[in-house]
């Protein structure tokens, strides 16, 4: 089973947010840390172009992967029903990988500072790039809270499992095409279970 990591496993807004804050003081650009947050999902840079003339987003994105693993990581936490979610699949005798747009050292330490247990951690990759890693994998489903994350499901051969705790309602995630619709992790366990029922009796 593979899983996105912001705002799908992690709720990571306050941590992302501080370190946009201390960008903008140190670059003197001022970036809306609020707005930020409320579309996470996109890679680093893509978000940086959007505040910076190009000659400058990689220089920027430097500083902010220096800033992020004092300032952001620590003060992760995760979202609710994560925990569970795991469990029910390895309790199935599954395994998890997060496969997420995060760099992989900031991703790891996300997963280590919330205790995550996941077999394994792929990071900076989004949309259909991460359909690669899910297939190596094996993950037989893929979730995530963005409409890229049901590209990356089906670039990986998953079923798009997706949950509405980011920037997009259940009905704009059923309308982009998701296999399957949740209000957050909370509902995981349970759908899990009829899912591997149903697959069983096929």
């Amino acid at each position: 089973m593979g899983f996105d990591l912001d705002m799908t496993l992690a709720d990571t807004r306050s941590g992302i947010a501080a370190v946009y804050d201390e960008l903008s003081v140190r670059l003197g650009v001022r970036m809306d840390s609020a707005a930020i947050v409320r579309r996470l999902g996109p890679p680093l840079e893509m978000e940086l172009a959007n505040w910076l003339p190009a000659e400058e987003v990689a220089a920027a994105a430097d500083l902010y992967r220096e800033i992020y693993p004092e300032m952001g990581v620590p003060v992760h936490t995760a979202m609710a029903g994560a925990y569970e979610a795991i469990e029910a699949v390895r309790a199935g005798g599954g395994r998890v990988i997060v496969v997420t747009g995060k760099n992989v050292r900031d991703a790891i330490g996300t997963v280590k500072v919330l205790g995550l247990t996941v077999d394994e951690v792929v990071g900076s990759v989004f949309g259909a790039a991460k359909g690669s890693a899910l297939a190596r994998f094996g993950a037989a489903a893929y979730v995530g809270d963005h409409v890229a994350d049901i590209e990356a499901a089906r670039a990986g051969g998953a079923v798009s499992v997706t949950v509405a705790t980011g920037p997009y309602t259940v009905g704009e995630l059923r309308d982009h095409g998701a296999d399957v619709t949740l209000g957050d992790l909370t509902e995981f366990a349970t759908w899990f279970a009829d899912w591997r029922r149903r697959d069983e009796l096929e």
